[in-house]
């Protein structure tokens, strides 16, 4: 018995060793980064310089991976089900967790994760086609208060709030169509399939420049660098603002050491001055958290959203 108690204690600190061993050589080969919309948008182009700049400070290969759907959603539903190993590591963005649990059921919730870390914080912007007949954001607002509802486009909960958001403080409707990116979005409004849309700078600043498309107010706290005379929603006399972070997360149960390494990886590229300048392209300002400081921002938001979206009186999706 006592023999067989030794065998078992020994086996056991063979486990431990190993388990030890395998977290002090993670990774041994790439990582996955799944990222939770679609190809070609702010968020793909953000995450895909990020998983660039983590590659040496890991030493392995990180392979992107798209996997849109659901506003955003099935990717943090597809990583709280992956083994904790660190091998899976999903873009787990503030929409996904602050704001669609508000609105949707989810088979996730925040405590299914461990976070790395937050890298991104996008400004948003108010845009129209430039033959559209809405010339400021105070012709939006007239059109959506005769109640024949404006179309608006949005692949994800910040753009859609915005808009629900303005129609609730100024007595307007808007109706949403979803899609999965913000380029699905922007080619639905440059087709005239919506009217209106709430997109990042990345996704409408080409065509504003070419012409296409007229920026009618910055929906984020500040005013865009690249178009400093159009002005913030809130000083256009609208008491509506939006605020979104990127951030990456693991499966619960993920080593320690694991995370820690992933965490610094992450860290290290979002500090890099030539990934920190692809993200500034992107319109998206470089914001490094540690996986702690990004999961009290989720934390901080989700209470935050919650009486928004009471507020605004948004019905669920499902």
């Amino acid at each position: 018995m006592i023999q067989k108690m030794k065998l078992a204690l020994g086996g056991f600190a063979l486990c431990a060793s190993a388990g030890m061993v395998n977290a002090q050589s993670f990774p041994q080969r790439e990582v996955t980064l799944i990222v939770n919309f679609g190809a070609g948008g702010a968020t793909d182009v953000a995450s895909r310089a990020l998983a660039q700049g983590m590659e040496a400070p890991l030493g392995k290969p990180v392979i992107v991976q798209n996997k849109p759907g659901a506003l955003g959603t099935l990717t943090p539903a597809y990583i709280a089900k992956q083994k904790p190993d660190g091998y899976q590591v999903g873009v787990v963005t503030y929409s996904t967790v602050a704001i669609m649990p508000h609105l949707m059921n989810l088979t996730y919730t925040i405590n299914d994760f461990e976070f790395v870390a937050g890298f991104g914080r996008f400004r948003y912007g108010v845009a129209v086609r430039a033959d559209s007949p809405y010339k400021n954001l105070q012709d939006l607002v007239a059109a959506a208060k005769t109640g024949k509802g404006i179309f608006f486009g949005a692949p994800s909960a910040p753009n859609n709030l915005a808009m629900f958001e303005l129609g609730r403080v100024a007595g307007g409707k808007f109706e949403q169509i979803s899609y999965k990116s913000g380029t699905e979005t922007v080619t639905a409004l440059l087709g005239g399939q919506v009217e209106v849309i709430v997109q990042n700078p990345s996704d409408i600043l080409p065509h504003i420049t070419s012409g296409k498309l007229r920026l009618l107010a910055s929906a984020s706290p500040m005013r865009w660098v690249e178009q400093p005379n159009v002005l913030t929603m809130k000083e256009q006399g609208f008491n509506v603002e939006i605020d979104s972070w990127m951030g990456l997360a693991v499966p619960k149960g993920t080593p320690k050491d694991v995370v820690d390494k992933l965490q610094a990886a992450a860290l290290a590229s979002v500090r890099n001055p030539d990934v920190a300048k692809r993200l500034e392209g992107l319109g998206v300002d470089p914001s490094p958290l540690t996986g702690k400081q990004y999961e009290e921002t989720l934390q901080t938001g989700y209470v935050e959203m919650g009486k928004a979206i009471k507020a605004a009186n948004l019905p669920r999706i499902n």
